[in-house]
């Protein structure tokens, strides 16, 4: 069993950034997959970024370019790199962690983009 812990969201102005950070409760090294999905009011939850044990990164097209995501198996921690934001980015977004045939999420971390 793995904890997910979100930081990092907030409001910031359109073309501004932000970095979420996801630590886990253990070690993330043998993880198969982490990453974060975001939910939009009345919208469903949306794969938006995701990184492998091996280092291969995976993006949703709307947030390529922008979003870079990266893990830090020292310090266990996932973290999510948000630049160029624009309003439709506004969501809540949520860490996960795929491993022993089970997902894991975290509590989800606010983030508002003011146009």
């Amino acid at each position: 069993q793995v904890q997910l812990v979100e930081s990092g969201g907030g409001l910031v102005q359109a073309g501004g950034s932000l970095k979420l950070s996801c630590a886990a409760s253990k070690s993330i090294s043998s993880i198969n997959a982490m990453g974060w999905y975001r939910q939009a009011p009345g919208k469903q939850r949306d794969l938006s970024a995701s990184i492998t044990s091996g280092g291969s990164t995976n993006y949703h097209d709307s947030v390529k370019g922008r979003f870079t995501i990266s893990r830090d198996n020292a310090k266990n921690t996932v973290d999510l790199q948000m630049n160029s934001l624009k309003p439709e980015d506004t969501a809540v977004y949520y860490c996960y962690a795929r491993t022993d045939g089970r997902i894991y999420w975290g509590q989800g971390t606010q983030v508002t983009i003011s146009s």
